[in-house]
């Protein structure tokens, strides 16, 4: 009998029935093998089996990605567990067969689909391959689709869904996250990103129909097929429309086209460049200088170690450095795929003010009300008027609200719980002007119901602009804004921990202190006034005890009010494997000793890590900056 060369070893191993000695394995593998049409990620499945590496076969095909904070959101590459064609395909399929079952008028309504600018060479995944063939799924079930023919700003699809009047939308994206992640955001026909029971219910149609029908895999159709529409133009010209007519002040359009002011804007390698310099041409400003290295796509974001502008200065060193060349003052950063803004301002002294989300949020906070009693109407009533932030993020729009008369309201983390709390406001007449999440997400007015980028750099140029003519500076502004409503200093930062039961037991700990089912009453020598339990839905200050937000079981997350004022909460990241820290110290007015405010707000950061954290004992990786 003739020996067998390895090709036909190799051959007959992989069409063969495999025996890894685990039949879940053995099945997960058949499957993948069987459905998976791109040749790259196919192999790298092939590779591992060829080479007997069952545990990471293990880890990539036996598990499947859950709906998390903003969609589905993983590394790019084979397996079940991460983003690649397979996964979309599925994810697809299952959408499909949910929305088939909500509307029946989907096939009439049809289905918004954008994408960003990233990829990854070795398993031939891009965000547009990707979007082409998420359109293809539907295409093939002959439901209309609006698929931008190139890449958008995340925001546009939520616009697009509300003003196309689609039953859902997705977007391609994974937004700041690092060079090799991907992710499938969903929003449902509201125009806000899906909430519980949509996720778990998409979730549980993409597990019956996880084999490719036929027609999936057939990208062709969106060349082909009379049902896809290309929104770019019709959209593009829309939102721009509505920027000018529903943020801008048009009593300042004069003074932008005069503005003596300089912005440099970096689009981090992503999507933003092209739009917001229509933004800005919009609001009638000279264009802002880009970033020359870092205004076109490139989905190795090649000049920064991590595409993520909250980081700060070390990631904008580019933009600052162009900007003290150009003589600009201003620097504005959005993130690749445009949802996000950072801002940082040169003082005189010749240093530059990276403002915190936070900040931030205090002066669009200050303008979007000013704005809103110079040019409302007669009639108009402030107790109309609503304001949002996430409850981890800075109390300072509260300061604002109780001393002017308008409604401030907390949502849960994460901008779906704000755009699902704006369409109820919507719905009962309320007028909502800002919102904001502290991790640089900001939204002004509620042409989109998500955090946007694009308008928020518009918006802070204008606010620089105003400002210029009286002399004065963002930051001068900042301090106005705290002195009359009180100081807001906070500190958010995050340690790293790979271990679920150590992260478990941090937060099982808090939750029976000193004795069983007792939160602590102090952190070291800081007293404790009230507990909030968002995993358990307990609220001390409340007299039924129970949170008014939401319970969400999935995440840890406990708030501690302090009696000095102070506000900090620990919290478990919905994405990578954090805890994070958020404290703030919220003063009167009366309290203008900002070094002092400080001093306490560190001192008590340090109890709360020592005592609740305990990094030492639980192993815990402090965040490298």
């Amino acid at each position: 009998m003739a020996e067998n060369t390895e090709g036909d070893l190799n051959s007959n191993l992989l069409h063969a029935p495999y025996h890894t000695g685990d039949p879940q394995l053995d099945t997960a593998i058949g499957q993948w093998l069987r459905w998976d049409k791109n040749p790259k990620t196919k192999e790298q499945i092939e590779n591992l089996l060829r080479n007997g590496m069952n545990k990471e076969l293990r880890d990539r095909l036996c598990c499947r990605m859950t709906f998390g904070t903003a969609g589905l959101r993983s590394a790019m590459g084979a397996g079940f567990c991460y983003i690649n064609d397979l996964t979309v395909i599925q994810s697809t399929q299952g959408m499909y067969k949910y929305l088939e079952r909500c509307f029946s008028d989907f096939k009439q309504r049809g289905f918004v689909v954008g994408y960003d600018t990233r990829g990854q060479v070795t398993s031939s995944c891009s965000s547009q391959r990707l979007a082409k063939l998420t359109a293809a799924v539907l295409l093939a079930k002959d439901v209309p689709v609006y698929l931008f023919s190139r890449y958008v700003p995340t925001p546009f699809v939520p616009y697009a869904v509300q003003k196309l009047k689609a039953v859902a939308g997705v977007m391609i994206t994974a937004s700041h996250n690092r060079k090799e992640d991907n992710g499938y955001k969903v929003y449902w026909e509201t125009g806000a990103q899906i909430t519980s029971p949509h996720d778990k219910e998409i979730l549980k149609c993409i597990e019956e129909c996880v084999e490719p029908w036929n027609g999936s895999w057939n990208d062709n159709l969106v060349d082909t097929s009379p049902l896809k529409r290309d929104p770019l133009q019709d959209i593009c010209r829309r939102y721009m429309e509505d920027l000018k007519t529903s943020i801008c002040d048009h009593d300042l359009m004069e003074l932008n086209s005069k503005t003596t002011l300089k912005f440099v804007h970096t689009s981090f390698h992503g999507v933003g460049h092209d739009y917001v310099q229509l933004a800005f041409k919009v609001f009638g400003f000279k264009p802002p200088i880009p970033v020359p290295e870092q205004k076109d796509p490139d989905p190795d974001f090649s000049t920064v170690k991590c595409p993520n502008p909250e980081e700060g200065e070390s990631v904008l060193e580019l933009s600052l450095r162009l900007a003290e060349k150009e003589n600009a003052r201003i620097v504005l950063a959005t993130d690749p795929d445009a949802d996000r803004l950072a801002a940082a301002e040169l003082q005189e002294n010749g240093c530059w003010k990276v403002f915190t989300g936070n900040e931030l949020a205090a002066l669009f906070g200050w303008w979007m009300f000013d704005c809103w009693k110079k040019n409302k109407s007669r009639n108009a009533d402030v107790k109309n008027v609503y304001m949002l932030a996430t409850t981890v993020s800075s109390k300072i729009l509260k300061a604002i609200a109780l001393k002017e008369g308008f409604h401030f309201e907390e949502t849960l983390p994460g901008f779906k719980w704000i755009g699902s709390r704006i369409i109820d406001l919507l719905e009962n007449g309320k007028e909502v002007l800002f919102a904001f999440e502290e991790s640089i997400g900001f939204l002004c007015g509620t042409s989109v119901l998500d955090k946007d980028g694009v308008s928020a750099a518009v918006v802070v140029a204008e606010m620089a602009s105003y400002l210029e003519t009286m002399n004065i500076t963002l930051k001068q502004q900042l301090v106005k804004v705290y002195e009359k409503y009180g100081y807001h200093i906070s500190k958010t930062s995050y340690f790293l921990c790979y271990e679920p039961p150590t992260i478990k037991s941090i937060f099982e700990r808090l939750r029976n202190f000193d004795s069983p089912k007792e939160y602590p009453k102090f952190c070291g020598t800081f007293a404790i006034l009230h507990v909030r339990d968002i995993t358990t839905g307990y609220d001390s200050s409340q007299p039924n005890k129970k949170s008014v937000l939401p319970v969400s079981k999935n995440s840890q997350m406990i708030t501690f009010t302090f009696q000095n004022g102070c506000v900090a909460t620990l919290r478990t990241s919905g994405t990578e494997p954090k805890i994070k820290y958020y404290a703030e110290m919220c003063a009167s007015p009366d309290q203008s000793d900002t070094a002092l405010l400080e001093e306490e707000l560190k001192k008590l950061i340090d109890a709360l890590i020592e005592n609740f954290l305990q990094p030492s004992k639980n192993g815990l990786i402090w965040r490298s900056v």
